[in-house]
């Protein structure tokens, strides 16, 4: 059996595209769905409050490997340290985490997969603003919504304000700490007149991503983040890594395990797919026109 815990909540389609990609990559190494393996699921829902209870589930049921994508990694190992861990979905450094003694060699029970390109994702988050500000150049003050701690939270807040200081504009950060905090943020944003919302791309965001579509409609400002799925739903664009591929990797590498291979051979993956996705439509509702430039650059052009 093959634990899974994903981050979201498990009626969405974030939710039914991570774990069918995670079969994938099993399919990829010769397994066959509910054959050669079966999957035990379980869903953060975005919420912190449910790692504790969920990991100890999770556990409990004895799992020969277990993939993780972003919340609960260092709890489910702490509780079960015989356990393989395959990693998804993390923005941070599992070095500087302790999760393993290097990229090629992590030398313990865990492994995966990160979206961290060269550079981090200080370099991610100014790759995303050098767009948003194609899109939007008159930028003078951009709100940010998001958990105001956090591994990922702490590395956006730090490369937004770093560009401010290069291109002159203000950053207000609006701290959530749980979903009921949202509508408070965007609201306070709009008193604030901000020219747009930035969307942290913190678990707590993902998982309520119906809920912040919502609000970001509502507050008809021009909107950015992180992944994928959030420009092709509402927000005015989004650029990361591809987070399919590495949940299709983690996928494989938990085949590979199953197979013998032991997690401190499997070297840590870093991103090399990516995609900046263009909202055409939320772009005519805002009244902000794509350059033939940008349109051509965007993997893709949401009608």
């Amino acid at each position: 059996m093959i634990g899974v815990l994903a981050p979201m909540k498990e009626e969405t389609e974030l939710a039914r595209l991570r774990i069918a990609a995670v079969r994938r990559g099993l399919t990829d190494e010769g397994f066959v769905d509910e054959k050669s393996y079966a999957l035990a699921l379980r869903f953060l829902e975005g919420d912190f409050g449910r790692v504790d209870r969920l990991v100890e589930e999770l556990g409990s049921l004895t799992p020969r490997v277990v993939v993780i994508g972003a919340m609960g990694i260092s709890a489910f190992h702490k509780l079960y340290p015989d356990t393989p861990v395959v990693f998804t979905g993390i923005a941070a450094d599992p070095i500087a985490l302790g999760w393993v003694q290097s990229y090629a060699r992590p030398g313990g029970m865990l492994t995966g997969n990160v979206m961290n390109a060269v550079g981090g994702e200080e370099t991610m988050a100014q790759k995303r603003l050098g767009f948003f500000r194609e899109l939007v150049p008159d930028l003078k003050r951009l709100g940010v919504i998001g958990p105001a701690a956090g591994p990922l939270a702490t590395k956006e807040k730090d490369a937004l304000h770093k560009a401010a200081g290069q291109f002159g504009f203000e950053v207000l950060h609006y701290d959530i700490k749980t979903a009921d905090d949202l509508e408070g943020a965007f609201a306070s944003g709009l008193r604030d007149d901000v020219s747009g919302f930035y969307i942290s791309g913190e678990p707590l965001l993902f998982g309520n991503l119906a809920r912040v579509m919502t609000l970001v409609t509502g507050a008809k400002k021009p909107t950015f983040g992180a992944y994928p799925e959030w420009g092709r739903a509402s927000l005015l664009m989004s650029y990361s890594t591809d987070p399919l591929e590495g949940y299709r990797n983690a996928g494989a590498y938990a085949a590979k395990i199953l197979k013998g291979t032991k997690p401190s051979e499997l070297p840590v993956l870093q991103a090399s797919k990516f995609a900046l996705v263009i909202n055409q439509k939320t772009a005519k509702s805002l009244g902000i026109i794509v350059s033939p430039t940008l349109s051509a650059l965007a993997d893709e052009v949401i009608e």
